[in-house]
């Protein structure tokens, strides 16, 4: 029961004095969020914040799972070894020996970019669990908030394997043949980044399908296995008969893992080096706008039950 000495005027059954306006005593002022590209920039920004502390909790499962991740690189380098032996030859599709080597090391930073673990499958729960909705009672954007959160990820794991992945390199620093020059160096960052855009937007995609479906796991599973050997992790789309690794370098999946890592080997340069870092930027535009449009699309047939 209320206090007496708390209760409102019209609860006492009281008359209010002519003088005096009905204001609820109760009532505080209402601290609406700022609005505008400034407001959504703090909020978002504050949930990277609080993202990355959370990711860094976690700091010893990233470094255990870089290590471990490590270990088939030994089994990689022997395999190519034999490959070459048996070949005959001191250059396969224009990559030698050293720079097969560096190219596989060099996707393992590609993909350190791009790649999102569970991104589609978490979309594609929470549309089927109903949990999506939070997203819409809310002042949030899914797609604004996952990506704030990507990016506390990558910014966490990076940071966290950044001292294996440079006693890594400096083990098979006798792969490499030189450093990139700057030009060269900082298109390798900007192909970097855009991996992050191309990866992140097309896995958005793929998850936003469970507006139409029910369950996604199998088209994940295909996807994804596909993913991992059309965008150039498992072998340079170079030793792929033509047409295929012709058809291949003209889909966005290259930009994922095979596109970085021939650029910071000096093997796209001048002209064909400006115009593909346009083309993954286009790239990265087009997912971009059709995860936006899935979205848009997806909330029309959107229904959530439960509490």
């Amino acid at each position: 029961m209320t206090p007496p000495e708390t209760k409102r005027p019209f609860e006492t059954g009281a008359v209010a004095p002519s003088n005096v306006l009905p204001v609820d005593v109760f009532d505080e002022p209402v601290h609406r969020p700022s609005r505008g590209p400034l407001g959504t920039a703090r909020k978002y920004s504050k949930i990277f914040r609080a993202s990355l502390v959370e990711r860094m909790a976690y700091r010893g499962d990233f470094l255990l799972g870089t290590i471990l991740r490590f270990l088939p690189m030994i089994t990689t380098i022997l395999l190519w070894k034999a490959v070459y032996a048996e070949s005959g030859q001191a250059s396969l599709a224009g990559f030698s020996f050293d720079e097969m080597i560096a190219y596989l090391l060099l996707t393992h930073i590609s993909r350190m970019f791009s790649s999102m673990p569970n991104l589609a499958g978490g979309i594609a729960r929470d549309i089927r669990e109903g949990t999506l909705k939070r997203y819409l009672v809310q002042p949030l954007d899914l797609i604004g908030y996952l990506i704030s959160y990507r990016v506390a990820h990558k910014v966490a794991y990076i940071v966290t394997s950044f001292l294996p992945y440079a006693l890594l390199f400096y083990i098979c620093k006798d792969y490499f043949h030189g450093f990139p020059d700057a030009l060269t160096l900082l298109a390798y960052l900007a192909s970097l980044i855009m991996a992050f855009l191309v990866g992140f937007f097309f896995e958005a995609c793929v998850g936003m399908v469970g507006f139409w479906f029910l369950e996604v796991t199998s088209i994940l599973f295909i996807v994804m296995t596909l993913n991992f050997f059309i965008s150039g992790q498992m072998l340079p789309l170079d030793l792929l008969p033509k047409p295929w690794s012709t058809i291949l370098k003209s889909l966005p999946f290259q930009y994922m893992a095979y596109f970085p890592a021939v650029v910071f080997l000096g093997k796209v340069k001048g002209v064909t080096l400006a115009w593909s870092l346009l083309a993954q930027a286009a790239w990265a535009l087009f997912f971009a706008l059709l995860a936006r449009t899935l979205y848009r699309l997806g909330l029309r047939r959107y229904s959530a039950f439960g509490g």
